[in-house]
C-alpha cells in the first residue's frame, strides 16, 4: 500500500520518499549552520592569518615597532598613554658612530661628584638637604656637554646599617645634582653609581625599537605523535606564513604565533623562552663591567659628612629643585616609612601569623612576586603546601593554615613569560583572576609585573597596566574592603651586554614611572622595592637578598595589619 502526501491547492502529490530526502536536506542545511557558528566562534578564539609585509617604502626616523601587534586603546586611554610617554621622556642622547669609539663617552673614572656646602652655611643636622654636584666626562677627560646618562645615588652608613636613595635630576649639559634628605645622626657616605652613558640608552632605544622580538618566545604544538614548534610573540615580523591569533577574548591582550605547518592552532600545548637573538648590535663596548656599566663615580674631595641632631625650632630646609622626598631609608637594618603610618616589625612566625590569621592572600605576577610567597611559606611552620601538580616556577601555588584559616596562593602572569615551559592552558592575565575574585574584607591582593617587560615597547607595559587596574577598578567597585598592594620593580645585576640590553635598570626605571603613575589615583599600596633595594648596601639582584625581602614583607604585613599609635 503506497501512502502520499498532496498540497490541495496545487494538487501535487509528494511521495513519502521524497518528503524523507526534503527534511534530511534541510536537517544538513541547518546543521551546517550550526558549525559555521562553531567555527565562527573558534576562528574568534584562535584566528589564522597573514601578517602582511610591510610596503617598500622608508620608515621616518621616529616610527616604532611597525610590526608589533599592540591592544587598541579608546580616545581616553590614548591621551593617557601619550601623557605617560610625555613624562617618563628621557633627554635626547648622543648619535653612535660606525665605527664606534669610547673616546667621546661618559666615563665614570674621569667624572667626579662634590659635596656642595650646607645651605646657609654651619654643620650638618637630620633633616637637611644634602646637594651633591656630579659633572661628567668622557674617556679623553673632558667635560661632558650632554645629559641623558643614568644615574643612581644613595647615602649610607653601613656600620649604623643605614641608607636612603638620592634624587637624581639632570641639567642637560653633562651636570647632575644628587639630593639626599639627612635622616640619620652620624657618618654619612654618599655613592653615586654610572648604570649607563647616555650613549648606551640611544643603543637601549635602538634596540627596543628596532628589535623588540631579541628574546625568543616559543609554543609547542601536538596532536598525537605528531609535534612542531613556532615562534611566538606581540610583535611578529611580517612573513607569508599564516599566524595563530591567541589575543585574550576578555582583555584584549594580544599573542600570536607563526602556524605550525601541518597541526591547527587549537593544538597548541606549551609556550617557553628559547634564547635570545644574536648579533644585533656592534656597540658592546658601552656595556663593560667595570668600565661603564654600573660604575662608581669617586668623590672630588671629601664623599661624607657628619650629621647632628635635628637642630630645636629650626624648620627643614627650603628647596625649590626637589620634588618629592624618599618613600622611605634604612636604619639598624630596618626600613622606615616616611610621611604615613610607620612600618611594624614582624620578627617571628606567631606574630606573621596572627596578622594573617582569616585572611585570604593572592600573589599575581612574575618571579619577584613568587619569592615573596616563598619567604610566607618557609617563614610560617603551620602554612603547609598544596600539591597543585604544578611547576613550582611558574604555578599556580597553594598553601594553606587549616587552624588560622590562612590561604595564600600564587600565580604568574600572561605572556610575556621568560621562562621554562609553561602548559597553554595555564597562561592566565592577571585582570582575568581579579575578575573571579569575590574580595572583601579578609581578601590581599598583591602584584608585582615588570620583569618580562623590558624588551617590548613601553606601550605595551602601559596597557597591561592599563587592563589591570580596569580590573581593579571593578573588583573594589563590588568588595570596596579588599586590600591591593603592588611591589614595584628593582634595579638589578648587569654584567654583560646580554643583562643589560634584556634587563636594564634603564628600562626598568621606566617601568617604575609609570606604574607609579597609573595607579596613584587608585585605593591601593605601594611597596617600593624600587629604593628598597637602591638604599640598601647589598648589590643589587633581581631577586633582592633575604633581609631586603624581610623588610618588603614587613611592608606588607603593615598595611594588612597596621597598628594604631604605632
Amino acid at each position: 500500500m503506497k501512502f502520499h502526501l498532496c498540497n490541495e491547492k496545487v494538487r501535487t502529490c509528494l511521495p513519502k520518499r521524497g518528503y524523507i530526502f526534503l527534511f534530511l536536506v534541510v536537517f544538513i542545511f541547518i546543521l551546517m549552520l550550526y558549525i559555521m557558528d562553531i567555527l565562527e566562534f573558534q576562528i574568534k578564539v584562535n584566528t589564522t592569518f597573514i601578517i602582511p609585509r610591510p610596503a617598500t617604502v622608508t620608515p621616518p626616523a621616529d616610527m616604532h615597532y611597525d610590526f608589533c601587534k599592540l591592544k587598541p586603546l579608546s580616545t581616553k586611554e590614548a591621551l593617557e598613554e601619550q601623557r605617560l610617554l610625555d613624562s617618563i621622556a628621557w633627554p635626547e642622547t648622543p648619535s653612535l658612530p660606525s665605527p664606534l669609539s669610547l673616546n667621546s663617552t661618559s666615563h665614570p673614572a674621569h667624572s667626579a661628584f662634590t659635596i656642595l656646602p650646607r645651605w646657609g652655611g654651619g654643620q650638618w643636622h637630620i633633616g637637611d638637604k644634602l646637594e651633591v654636584m656630579i659633572q661628567m666626562h668622557d674617556f679623553q677627560g673632558h667635560l661632558k656637554r650632554s645629559g641623558g646618562d643614568v644615574l643612581l645615588a644613595r647615602l649610607h652608613n653601613i656600620a649604623l646599617g643605614a641608607g636612603v636613595a638620592g634624587q637624581v635630576l639632570d641639567h642637560l649639559n653633562g651636570s647632575y645634582s644628587a639630593i639626599f634628605t639627612l635622616l640619620w645622626e652620624g657618618n654619612a657616605q654618599v655613592q653615586v653609581i654610572l648604570v649607563h652613558p647616555s650613549e648606551a640608552v640611544t643603543e637601549l632605544r635602538r634596540l627596543n625599537t628596532e628589535h623588540p622580538d631579541r628574546v625568543f618566545f616559543k609554543s609547542q604544538f601536538q596532536l598525537g605523535s605528531v609535534t612542531e614548534t613556532t615562534t611566538c610573540n606581540v610583535c611578529l615580523r611580517p612573513t607569508q606564513q599564516p599566524v595563530c591569533n591567541y589575543t585574550d577574548l576578555h582583555t584584549n591582550e594580544p599573542w600570536f604565533c607563526y602556524k605550525p605547518k601541518s597541526l591547527s592552532c587549537d593544538t597548541r600545548i606549551s609556550n617557553f623562552k628559547e634564547g635570545y637573538k644574536q648579533n644585533i648590535s656592534t656597540m658592546e663596548k658601552l656595556f663593560q663591567s667595570g668600565v661603564n656599566l654600573k660604575v662608581a663615580i669617586p668623590p672630588s674631595g671629601v664623599a661624607s659628612v657628619n650629621v647632628l641632631p635635628k637642630q630645636n625650632g629650626e624648620s627643614e630646609v627650603p628647596s625649590s629643585r626637589v620634588g618629592s622626598g624618599p618613600s622611605g631609608y634604612y636604619f639598624q637594618g630596618v626600613w622606615r616609612r616616611l610621611g604615613v603610618t610607620p612600618i611594624h616589625q614582624f620578627n617571628s612566625s606567631s606574630a606573621i601569623t596572627q596578622c594573617l590569621k582569616g585572611k585570604t592572600v593572592h600573589m599575581y605576577g612574575d618571579s619577584t612576586m613568587r619569592q615573596w610567597f616563598e619567604y610566607l611559606d618557609a617563614a610560617l611552620p603551620d602554612l603547609k603546601a598544596f600539591n597543585m601538580h604544578s611547576q613550582k616556577t611558574i604555578g599556580p601555588l597553594m598553601s594553606l593554615d587549616y587552624k588560622n584559616n590562612i590561604l595564600v596562593t600564587y600565580r604568574t602572569h600572561g605572556p610575556p613569560l621568560r621562562s621554562v615551559s609553561v602548559p597553554a592552558i595555564e597562561l592566565h592575565y592577571i585582570a582575568n583572576e581579579l575578575d573571579e575574585v569575590p574580595g572583601g574584607r579578609d581578601t590581599v591582593i598583591v602584584l608585582g609585573i615588570w620583569a618580562h617587560f623590558g624588551t617590548f615597547p613601553i606601550e605595551f607595559f602601559i596597557r597591561r597596566l592599563q587592563t589591570i587596574r580596569r580590573a581593579m577598578v571593578r573588583l573594589l567597585s563590588r568588595a570596596p574592603d579588599t586590600l591591593i598592594v603592588i611591589r614595584t620593580g628593582n634595579p638589578k645585576s648587569l654584567k654583560t651586554f646580554l643583562h643589560a640590553s634584556t634587563n636594564s635598570d634603564w628600562y626598568s626605571l621606566q617601568q617604575d614611572k609609570v606604574l607609579r603613575d597609573m595607579f596613584k589615583e587608585l585605593n591601593v599600596h605601594l611597596v617600593d622595592a624600587w629604593e628598597m633595594v637602591v638604599a640598601h648596601h647589598l648589590p643589587h639582584e633581581l631577586h633582592p637578598q633575604p633581609s631586603i625581602i624581610k623588610n618588603m614583607i614587613n611592608v606588607l604585613l603593615s598595611y594588612i595589619c597596621p597598628q594604631k599609635g604605632g
